[in-house]
């Protein structure tokens, strides 16, 4: 590798990630001499990447993905306490005196397409109760939504994440009718290829109603394609997927995501 500064994800398998792809696009809308790569790394291999990248001047930080978002946590320092709200941590960086540190940019990311919604008082439906439905989960207890639906196939679970971001609302089994929501979200895997399909009747809705799903393979999920033939606003998986990788761009290159350039990037992930 050049020297250059440089950040990347890791995870194991990591070949599928796309986070090279965005974080190397704005770096040369930019003109920032970087790079931005994927690194497998095994469970058994995880502490000792993290030494080493602690003693590389050039490292800028490191994204985190399956399996070792919990893991993590045992080889850096939590300064937000993420391990008891999130449980989990996406970006690891460096500090001045050659500490690490973890953080999660998932609810800020899943947050960005919802910027100019009015959430405050609103319903919500969120399909999943596992580690991106917390990360929605805490997202929405920022907004003051009013209510939040949790459709799961373990209901206890879903009970106790509701409680535990200070929500009101119920819990219904995965194949409950859909409430009059606000605001649908899928936070599970259902609908990404490899798994089983997401089948929902939409038709409770109203129609202002928006549906997000924050799948992105594929792009267009069974579920937006049924929300969009009803007419509804749909927010789909790279909304989410861009958003959060802005924030790590952030913390590791200190300089914001040219995001008027987000069509271009869309297409270069699409294509």
């Amino acid at each position: 590798m050049a020297k250059v500064p440089y950040a990347e994800v890791i995870g194991d398998p990591i070949a599928q990630s796309k986070s090279p792809i965005i974080h190397r696009f704005w770096l040369q809308a930019l003109g920032i001499e970087g790079d931005y790569i994927a690194t497998r790394v095994t469970a058994d291999d995880l502490a000792a990447h993290f030494r080493i990248r602690r003693d590389d001047p050039d490292w800028m930080g490191s994204n985190v993905t399956l399996p070792h978002k919990q893991a993590v946590f045992d080889v850096v320092d939590d300064r937000a306490g993420l391990k008891q709200t999130l449980g989990a941590l996406n970006c690891v960086f460096g500090d001045a005196d050659g500490g690490l540190v973890g953080t999660n940019t998932d609810a800020g990311g899943f947050l960005e397409p919802l910027e100019n919604v009015a959430l405050e008082g609103k319903s919500v439906a969120v399909i999943g109760a596992g580690g991106a439905a917390r990360a929605v989960l805490l997202a929405l207890a920022s907004r003051d939504v009013r209510s939040v639906t949790i459709l799961n196939r373990t209901p206890d679970k879903g009970r106790a994440v509701l409680a535990q971001f200070g929500l009101t609302g119920t819990i219904l089994p995965l194949d409950a009718p859909v409430p009059p929501v606000d605001l649908l979200v899928n936070a599970s895997a259902l609908g990404m290829i490899g798994q089983p399909p997401l089948v929902l009747d939409l038709s409770p809705l109203p129609a202002s109603a928006i549906v997000y799903d924050i799948v992105y393979a594929p792009l267009e999920t069974a579920l937006l394609a049924q929300a969009r033939a009803r007419g509804l606003a749909t927010i789909d998986g790279l909304a989410m997927l861009i958003g959060q990788a802005a924030l790590a761009f952030e913390i590791f290159f200190e300089a914001h995501a040219p995001r008027e350039r987000d069509a271009e990037l869309r297409q270069l992930l699409t294509a």
